[in-house]
């Protein structure tokens, strides 16, 4: 799927329509010291079965994209999602 480089939408801090710069979110880095990070850490340890429910193996298929718009005028940012969900790669052109 390709999406635009640069779109003209509605910046709401602006409060108006102007040009705005894609890129694509990207899932930022796991906190290891986290509360529920460390209970978790906590509950693992030792004998016993799982803490909590395992995972079904029904997955999925397409996944959403989250697109961040940064404003030409202001240059504040804000995210968007984009057509739901796809099962193609997105590639900003």
């Amino acid at each position: 799927m390709k999406v635009p480089q640069s779109m003209n939408t509605y910046c709401p801090h602006c409060r108006k329509h102007t040009e705005h710069e894609v890129s694509l979110a990207r899932k930022g880095k796991e906190r290891s010291m986290s509360l529920g990070r460390r209970k978790y850490r906590e509950i693992k340890k030792g004998y016993g079965g799982s803490p909590r429910t395992p995972k079904k193996d029904v997955y999925k298929v397409a996944k959403r994209i989250t697109l961040i718009l940064k404003c030409k005028e202001c240059n504040k940012k804000q995210q968007r999602v984009y057509e739901s969900r796809t099962k193609k790669r997105v590639e900003i052109v």
